[in-house]
């Protein structure tokens, strides 16, 4: 496999070399031809997941969930493939497919991953996605761990957008599909299937304080004041904390 073979030429600071030797790119096979292009276009530090994402898709992933061990996924693409995968395993175990909720998270900060630090515009593609679709903080650490390894010290706005991958972890648990700073105050948007018990939300807006309003249209505005920065998705993950 490409991934495997690739993965074997060169470690940690040793600099490797590998010579592939063929009889004649005219005796090869369309797909063999494609094999080798991938090796050749893909050198960069931080290539082997598309590597490995090319073989997939080259080669197929199998039919999981039945005797047949060959396929082809290049039809839908790898990311819908395993979604349906997903939807399916859910289904056979008899459980309900749950909703999934992306949240729309606009505090105003400048939370990305400079090209300076990530210059491949497809692998910072691939890392935005892996972080958006992170189920728990952990699956974030793993990728802080990740970035630090391949790519040096994480830079201030990266840092950043780690904060807030872990809020929309957060947010993705509560299903609040909305989270928004409007220099005043927090607002967070409830989907109908929230677990938030009603009267949590009902003793937050009797609080004394005043802090607390909550509007017709599943929205509960949270007095904070100025804030930016990590401090503010601080403040975010805080008030959270009470509806947990």
């Amino acid at each position: 496999q490409l991934y495997q073979l690739r993965g074997r030429v060169g470690r940690a600071k040793q600099r490797a070399y590998a010579y592939l030797l063929i009889p004649g790119e005219g005796t090869l096979t369309r797909e063999a031809r494609e094999r080798l292009k991938v090796l050749q276009e893909l050198t960069e530090l931080g290539a082997g997941f598309r590597i490995a994402s090319h073989d997939l898709e080259l080669r197929g992933a199998g039919d999981l969930l039945g005797a047949n061990q060959s396929g082809q996924i290049a039809a839908i693409g790898f990311e819908m493939y395993g979604e349906l995968l997903e939807e399916t395993i859910q289904e056979l175990k008899g459980l309900d497919h749950a909703e999934k909720i992306d949240p729309e998270i606009r505090l105003g900060l400048s939370a990305f991953l400079p090209e300076a630090y990530v210059a491949d515009p497809n692998q910072r593609l691939v890392i935005y996605k892996k972080l958006a679709g992170a189920d728990d903080e952990q699956a974030v650490y793993l990728a802080a761990d990740e970035l630090r390894d391949r790519y040096g010290e994480i830079p201030p706005p990266a840092l950043l957008l780690l904060e807030v991958m872990k809020l929309r972890v957060l947010l993705k648990r509560l299903k609040i599909e909305l989270a928004e700073y409007d220099g005043r105050q927090l607002i967070f948007g409830f989907h109908a299937s929230t677990p938030v018990a009603p009267e949590t939300i009902l003793q937050l807006i009797n609080d004394k304080s005043g802090n607390y309003r909550f509007s017709p249209d599943y929205k509960l505005a949270v007095r904070v004041g100025p804030g930016a920065g990590e401090e503010l998705v601080q403040t975010a993950r805080k008030a959270l904390q009470a509806f947990l």
